[in-house]
């Protein structure tokens, strides 16, 4: 049956995790990695074959971050995910003994539900060989996805201090997307979803030197064949931010009232449209970089505490968990509901409400694209990005909702399209500048840079500039030992460069181990250019020396090939 198309759909979806192979397990560390693979990649995973196979192609835009590729493709997740799959099919099995015992028929069930559940994900790990990267990478080379990149390592691009920082985590970044999918990425999810244009730029702090120019975001990314990135829609037209976080984080809130006095929303430009691709870069050297602007209204649908649908009182609860095991036994219940009045969960009602919910944001879909046409005389695109680990790992019901909703969106006047290959068709004409900024409530950096974050960007900021130095100084030098120390040095600033230790910190979701991981990359990252400065110097690296420098090597594996010419001022390099 043929349908009046009245726009384009994309679903972009951004993974993302820190670094945290070797920093820990639980309950901060590698469990993380084990959660979002088990509850988040494996399941999406399962969604996008069971598509494929009812003859719907996903069309979905998914974002893998760099070092989220490098822990997932480690001999070492593989290995601890296996024993984490076991340890869950273990838990399973004890509960279920227990309510049995104890008379507890529908947690019973409720067990016997989760051992199968991990055990399904434990043979489709295995049917996968174990590659997770690999899975996606097939679903891409099929024509079924788009895989997109960001920062090698998270970074927050607009406050770093060194232009060649951004180039370097820019740079890092592509070369290990060739590498895990044989192929470069033309699509780049910006760090929290931060920009900053090119102007004189004041560093928020003494360390970050003295003011100077500097070169747009955008640049970066054209300079590195980057086609096209993604932001909110504030940003392109204007009007106020809203933070998609600070519903599910008090501190979040409070933080905000320390800067809301000073937060005024920018004149909103009416003849922009989110529903319609731009341009950026002025530059009359560098190709300008397509923007795509993330849809406000059905993004309220799906992050709003109050008003999205993860919220539903019949879906699983996040917080309350069965000790030892961690399983989770009970539903949302009510907006209000504390841990003690959470009633047990009832999985087919908790199914029962995705079809709703997957009609309503189709309709909501449909009805935008539509309004779009109207008021422009033409098709536009809707972009709905969204972090990946909503769906399974803090929605449990999330996977199956992608799988219905894109089912349903066949039965829409709306063709579902991946980012890049909407740009390949309907390439954009009109330049436009953009303020700097990022997400969340007023739309600036107050997240990352506040009171609580301050003295972590005065580590950042001194190692970006010792790097520069350094390199500078010996990135042509061919000594075996001066070049295992550079590369080293370049990984533990990238892992400090992360922008998840700000979040963590200002959130309070996970400060401690947050600001550790600071201090810990800060402190390497300084005795690795004591050794550096022997080395360089014709000194031999003493047998303490060449430990600590394995020990590195071994705890932060990441990025193998990487450049530390990237960092000597070579830009183009």
């Amino acid at each position: 049956m043929n349908k009046a198309i009245e726009g384009c759909f994309a679903l972009v979806l951004h993974s993302h995790l820190p670094y945290v192979v070797a920093h820990g397990r639980w309950p901060h560390g590698m469990d993380w990695l084990n959660e979002a693979a088990a509850e988040t990649y494996l399941p999406l995973l399962e969604a996008c074959r069971k598509l494929v196979e009812e003859g719907v192609s996903p069309r979905f835009t998914i974002g893998l971050t760099p070092i989220l590729c490098e822990m997932l493709a480690s001999d070492t997740f593989r290995r601890e995910f296996r024993a984490y799959l076991e340890d869950k099919v273990e838990a399973a099995a004890v509960d279920e003994k227990e309510f049995s015992r104890t008379g507890r028929a529908r947690l019973e069930q409720l067990a016997r539900m989760w051992r199968e559940h991990y055990e399904r994900l434990r043979e489709q790990f295995e049917q996968r060989g174990g590659d997770i990267v690999g899975a996606f990478r097939r679903l891409q080379d099929e024509g079924h996805i788009e895989i997109i990149t960001c920062a090698a390592t998270h970074g927050y691009l607009p406050l770093l201090c060194e232009d060649i920082s951004i180039q370097a985590q820019v740079k890092t970044a592509v070369q290990c997307h060739r590498r895990h999918f044989g192929r470069a990425p033309k699509g780049f999810w910006l760090p929290e979803c931060a920009y900053r244009p090119a102007y004189r730029w004041e560093p928020p702090l003494p360390e970050g030197g003295d003011a100077r120019d500097r070169k747009g975001v955008e640049e970066f990314l054209s300079e590195n064949g980057i086609e096209f990135f993604f932001i909110d829609s504030h940003l392109l037209k204007g009007g106020e931010a809203i933070g998609v976080y600070i519903d599910r984080f008090e501190t979040l809130r409070r933080l905000w009232q320390q800067f809301e006095s000073e937060y005024e929303p920018a004149p909103e430009k009416k003849e922009r449209s989110p529903y319609e691709p731009h341009l950026v870069g002025t530059k009359p050297d560098k190709k300008p970089v397509c923007v795509l602007a993330r849809d406000p209204k059905t993004g309220l649908q799906v992050w709003s505490g109050e008003h999205g649908y993860p919220g539903d009182a019949s879906f699983l609860d996040f917080h309350k968990k069965h000790y030892p095991g961690g399983l989770r036994y009970w539903r949302v219940t009510g907006p209000k509901a504390d841990l003690a009045d959470k009633k047990e969960y009832e999985p087919e009602k908790a199914q029962a409400q995705l079809a709703p919910q997957v009609m309503h944001f189709a309709d909501l879909v449909e009805q935008v694209l539509s309004e779009h046409r109207e008021q422009r005389g033409s098709g536009g695109i809707l972009v709905a990005p969204f972090d990946t680990e909503l769906f399974g790992h803090w929605w449990f019901e999330g996977p199956q909702w992608l799988y219905r909703m894109r089912k349903e969106l066949e039965n829409k006047r709306v063709r579902c399209v991946t980012a890049g290959e909407y740009l390949a068709e309907h390439p954009p004409k009109v330049v436009v500048s953009l303020p700097e900024g990022s997400w969340g409530q007023g739309g600036f950096h107050y997240i990352w840079m506040n009171e609580w974050t301050r003295w972590t960007w005065k580590h950042v900021y001194r190692a970006e500039r010792r790097m520069v130095e350094l390199a500078g100084q010996s990135a042509g030098d061919g000594r075996v030992e001066v070049q295992r120390i550079l590369k080293q040095m370049a990984r533990e600033l990238l892992l400090l460069q992360s922008s998840d230790w700000q979040f963590l910190i200002s959130t309070w979701s996970a400060r401690d181990y947050a600001e550790l991981r600071v201090g810990v990359h800060a402190e390497y990252f300084s005795l690795l250019a004591v050794l550096l400065e022997k080395a360089a110097a014709g000194q031999a690296l003493s047998t303490e020396d060449e430990n600590f420098l394995q020990e590195c090597e071994q705890r932060d594996a990441v990025f193998a090939d990487i450049e530390p010419a990237w960092w000597a001022g070579l830009e183009y390099a």
